[in-house]
């Protein structure tokens, strides 16, 4: 659980899918964990979608605005957790 945190306090997002292989683990164990924190209100669901760009910033500003450079290139939307405390 706490490699999951470290992960998620940088800011970067990432999908379940990108969080389960960096931590050498399954999506349903890291949904579970996921599930965990946002019920303890430790992180944040929030979603995002590259249509939901204004112009970009550059990557890594952490905030919710969908460009290329903060979002996984997928294609698609996706939901992505921002660590709280």
């Amino acid at each position: 659980m706490e490699e999951l945190l470290e992960l998620l306090k940088d800011g970067k997002t990432r999908t379940t899918q990108m969080l389960a292989n960096e931590l050498n683990t399954t999506e349903n164990d890291i949904q579970r964990k996921l599930e965990f924190l946002e019920n303890a209100g430790i992180i944040k669901r929030e979603v995002v979608s590259a249509e939901q760009c204004s112009g970009g910033c550059g990557g890594g500003c952490g905030e919710k605005c969908g460009c290329s450079g903060c979002v996984p290139d997928t294609g698609m939307t996706i939901q992505y957790f921002r660590y709280l405390l």
